[in-house]
C-alpha cells in the first residue's frame, strides 16, 4: 500500500532540533507502512502514486503517542471522588471498599470481552485527539490470570481500533489482599511467576513498578526490574510521585526508558536521567485531579538536558481524563513548558520513553508513517485552545484511518 500526501505543512519534530522544524509546501511519500520520501512540492513525484490526498497546507504532526495510561479497567470511582471533595479522608474510603482495590476488585470480575468494549469507548476520545501509539499497563488485576487477562484486552485494541498499543505489565501497582502484610512474597511471585508467564504469551513490552511509600521499597523494585532485564524487557517506574525515595535514580542506572510522575525529584536524581538516557515522563492529569502542589523540577530537568514526554495517565482513581492535547494545555499551565516543548513530549519524547525512538515520533524517512493532519494554522495552537474540533485525519502505517 503507498500513500502520496500533497501541499503539505510538515512539523517534523526533528530531535536533533530545538524548534517545530516547521517545512511549508512539501510532500510526503508512503509505502510499506513507512515514510519513504519527503521533498518540496516543485519535486513532488505524483504521477507515481495513484492514492493521493491534497492537504491543503494544513499542518501535519507525528502521530501523537499517549506513552502512560491505565485504560483497561472495570468499575468507576465518582463516588469517591465525591466523597474525597466532602472531606471525607481516603482511609475512610479504603475500608468502605474504596480506593485501588475497588478497581481491582471489579476488573476481575468483568470478563475479556468486557474489559475491551469498556476500554474501546475511552480509546476513541483519545483517537479523536489525534494519538496513533498508546502505552497501556495492567496493574488492577494483581494476580496471573487477571493480569494476563488485562494485557490480552490491551492487545485486542489494535483489532477493533486503528491503533498501536505497547504494553506494560504493572502487576507491581499495588499489594492485593490475598497478600496484606507480605508485600515480598507478592514480588516474588510477580517476579517468578507473573513476569515470565506474560513473556511466554507475547504479551508484554515492558515492567513497571509503583515504587513509593504506599507502594514498593527500592529493594522490590529492584527485584522487579532485574527480573523484567532478564527476560529482554524495558522498564519504567512510577517514581517520586509522593515522596523522594530514590526510585527515579535506581530505574536510571538499571537502563529505564522512563520514570514518571517525579514531582520529587532531587537534582541528584535528574543527573542520573540526563547520565543514563532515560526520559522523564510528566503526568498533570494526576497533579490536577489530586491539587497537588509540589511541581515536577522542571528548570532542573531542563538545565541538564532530560527530554520530557507528556502523557495522559489515564486512570479512574487520579486522572479520568481522555484527552492528550488538555495535557499539553495542562503541562504548559501548571508545569510551565513551552507548547513546543508540550508537543515534544508527546511525539518525539513519548517514543523515547516507550522505546519507539528510531520509528515513531518523528516525520523522517524510514520511520513508521504515523501522521496526525491538523485542522490549525500554528502547532502551538494545539496547546493553547481546549475542546474545539481541530484533527481533519490520521495516518497509521501509511494508510488513512476511517475512524
Amino acid at each position: 500500500m503507498s500513500l502520496l500526501l500533497t501541499n503539505t505543512t510538515i512539523v517534523s519534530m526533528d530531535q536533533s532540533d530545538s524548534d517545530y522544524q516547521t517545512q511549508p509546501h512539501c510532500y510526503i511519500a508512503m509505502a510499506h507502512g513507512k515514510i519513504v520520501e519527503i521533498g518540496a512540492m516543485q519535486q513532488c513525484p505524483t504521477a507515481a502514486y495513484t492514492d493521493v490526498i491534497d492537504c491543503q497546507n494544513r499542518l501535519i504532526t507525528p502521530g501523537l503517542i499517549d506513552s502512560h495510561t491505565h485504560l483497561v479497567f472495570a468499575g468507576n470511582r465518582a463516588k469517591e471522588f465525591e466523597q474525597r471533595l466532602t472531606g471525607v479522608p481516603y482511609e475512610t474510603i479504603a475500608k468502605q471498599g474504596g480506593g485501588i482495590l475497588s478497581t481491582v476488585n471489579a476488573t476481575r470480575a468483568a470478563t475479556e470481552a468486557e474489559l475491551v468494549e469498556l476500554a474501546l469507548k475511552r480509546l476513541s476520545a483519545l483517537t479523536a485527539d489525534g494519538v496513533t501509539t498508546i502505552e497501556i499497563k495492567s496493574g488492577y488485576g494483581l494476580t496471573l490470570e487477571d493480569e494476563l487477562k488485562m494485557l490480552r484486552a490491551a492487545k485486542q485494541l489494535e483489532l477493533h481500533a486503528n491503533i498501536k498499543v505497547s504494553t506494560t505489565l504493572l502487576a507491581a501497582h499495588a499489594v492485593p489482599p490475598e497478600y496484606k502484610g507480605n508485600a515480598d512474597s507478592y514480588i516474588r511471585y510477580v517476579c517468578d511467576e507473573i513476569i515470565p508467564a506474560a513473556v511466554d504469551a507475547k504479551l508484554v513490552d515492558a515492567v513497571d513498578v509503583f515504587c513509593e511509600g504506599i507502594g514498593f521499597n527500592l529493594a522490590q523494585t529492584k527485584a522487579v526490574f532485574e527480573a523484567a532485564l532478564a527476560h529482554g524487557l524495558n522498564i519504567k517506574g512510577h517514581t517520586e510521585q509522593l515522596s523522594n525515595l530514590g526510585g527515579s535514580e535506581l530505574a536510571a542506572k538499571m537502563g529505564a526508558t522512563s520514570v514518571d510522575h517525579i514531582e520529587y525529584l532531587d537534582e541528584q536524581g535528574v543527573k542520573a536521567l540526563a547520565e543514563h538516557g532515560t526520559v522523564a515522563t510528566l503526568l498533570p492529569g494526576a497533579f490536577y485531579f489530586l491539587r497537588e502542589t509540589q511541581l515536577p523540577p522542571i528548570k532542573l530537568l531542563r538545565q541538564h538536558n532530560v527530554p520530557m514526554a507528556l502523557a495522559t495517565d489515564f486512570n479512574p482513581g487520579t486522572s479520568p481524563i481522555a484527552s492528550l492535547t488538555m495535557m499539553m494545555n495542562m503541562g504548559c499551565t501548571l508545569f510551565r513548558l513551552t507548547p513546543e516543548e508540550a508537543l515534544r513530549g508527546v511525539t518525539c519524547h513519548a517514543a523515547r520513553a516507550l522505546g519507539l525512538q528510531d520509528a515513531r515520533g518523528q516525520i523522517k524517512v524510514g520511520y513508521d508513517a504515523d501522521l496526525t493532519i491538523w485542522d490549525i494554522d500554528h502547532p502551538a495552537q494545539l496547546a493553547y485552545e481546549v475542546g474545539t474540533p481541530r484533527l481533519h485525519a490520521r495516518i497509521l502505517s501509511g494508510a488513512l484511518c476511517h475512524d
